[in-house]
């Protein structure tokens, strides 16, 4: 029965790999399931599989020594972690937080398959590159909003990110989940929320913003 809903998964998800890739990852990747808010990551973990979403979504962040965290991208199915590869490649220890911010399925690859799966399948070995390109020119897009835009262009970026990427008008998010993502205080973005609204961008609701722009 695992099999055969890991097999689902992986047609359905990953059409791109050879059929041998396919019945490898079938054969050794562990399903697993983790709740709102459970964490799949934490800073200083020792990495022992790749992970692959194939429900739900993650929200990786980056620690500070202050304890403040930086949202840095979200992961949906589909997706592979890249900094998890490259832990697991090299028997590093995490950098980062991933959290489940909905009910999340990921497959398990044990790190022992990633020096075989590289060198003998091509599809594989063309998915990893693809993931690494894909985060970094992300991680480009985030460094560039921190070092030369203003908090209110920032902002605006931050929600328009996450429209696209959640796909979806109506944004979950509180102010001082916004301020934690953007490492500012709770005051400064209920200023420039309210800013936004007068200007049309967005509507705050009760329990949601409503992107507009």
């Amino acid at each position: 029965m695992k099999d055969t809903i890991v097999a689902e998964y992986i047609d359905r998800l990953f059409p791109q790999f050879e059929p041998a890739l396919k019945t490898i990852l079938i054969e050794n990747a562990m399903l697993r399931d983790f709740q709102d808010g459970d964490m799949l990551m934490q800073t200083g973990q020792n990495m022992r599989s790749t992970v692959l979403i194939v429900e739900g979504m993650v929200k990786l962040y980056r620690e500070g020594d202050d304890g403040q965290e930086f949202f840095m991208y979200y992961l949906q199915p589909g997706n592979a972690c890249a900094l998890s590869m490259i832990c697991a490649t090299k028997q590093e220890t995490s950098e980062v937080m991933a959290k489940a911010i909905e009910q999340t399925k990921v497959l398990m690859i044990p790190i022992a398959l990633m020096d075989s799966l590289m060198r003998d399948y091509k599809t594989w070995y063309y998915f990893v590159m693809e993931t690494y390109r894909m985060r970094f020119e992300e991680l480009l897009f985030v460094i560039d909003n921190i070092a030369f835009k203003a908090m209110d262009e920032r902002l605006a970026f931050y929600l328009r990110k996450q429209a696209t990427d959640l796909n979806t008008k109506e944004l979950q998010l509180t102010h001082s989940e916004i301020a934690a993502d953007l490492n500012t205080s709770r005051e400064v973005i209920s200023r420039l929320l309210k800013k936004m609204e007068q200007a049309g961008g967005i509507v705050m609701h009760r329990n949601y913003i409503e992107y507009r722009l």
